[in-house]
């Protein structure tokens, strides 16, 4: 299996700021800190990932 690829998102800091990376994982989307890669990441289906990727754009979420 070949590692995945993953990729920083546009809005991440370059100064270390929120630094979140996706990456495609076969049938599902991978969601990790990129200031922490060997943490873990979060796995999503495409449905729910679309779903998060639009409440993020809403502003829907209260962290």
């Amino acid at each position: 299996m070949t590692e995945p690829a993953w990729r920083k998102s546009s809005r991440s800091s370059s100064t270390g700021g929120d630094c979140v990376e996706v990456a495609s994982l076969n049938t599902v989307i991978g969601v990790r800190d990129s200031k922490a890669p060997d943490t873990g990441h979060l796995m999503l289906s495409t449905h729910s990932f679309a779903q998060l990727i639009t409440a993020v754009k809403r502003g829907g979420l209260h962290l």
